[in-house]
């Protein structure tokens, strides 16, 4: 008996890796004809008012980022999944790999899509690898690709 995923989730970055990915999730999406969600989470700053940032300057800064992660999850549907039926978006605030598995949660998920890292070096020390807290906490299958090694 063959399972049916009829929700897919694609937590995106919207890094420069982010398009390598489409052509995994795509194939998943036709095969199951499959509702998709592209999810951005734009992260938290909540941690910077440890460091005498005022308050409401956070506030603001945390709603232009929700406000630009919207309009670039927009302009990537536009530019990868503009003929694709069923896409829902989503833009939240908060620890990507909490609201990921948040977002499973309430949209009845039943797979993921999700690239290994969309950062290298450094930065992936610093911000730690959402994918790994992903997969070792989502309830469904979750599908990785490592977007560097990606044809």
């Amino acid at each position: 008996m063959m399972k049916e995923f009829k929700k897919i989730l694609f937590p995106l970055d919207l890094s420069a890796t982010s398009p390598r990915l489409v052509p995994y999730v795509l194939t998943m999406k036709e095969k199951f004809d499959a509702e998709l969600h592209l999810l951005f989470v734009a992260r938290d700053f909540a941690d910077l008012k440890s460091i005498y940032v005022p308050h409401p300057s956070i506030h603001k800064f945390e709603d232009e980022v929700v406000a630009g992660g919207k309009k670039k999850l927009e302009e990537f549907r536009e530019d990868y999944f503009e003929t694709v039926k069923d896409v829902t978006l989503a833009v939240l605030p908060g620890d990507p790999s909490q609201k990921i598995l948040e977002y499973i949660r309430s949209e009845g998920i039943d797979c993921v899509v999700i690239g290994t890292h969309g950062r290298r070096g450094l930065e992936k020390v610093f911000f730690g690898s959402v994918a790994e807290r992903v997969i070792g906490r989502a309830e469904v299958p979750v599908l990785v690709v490592n977007p560097y090694h990606a044809a």
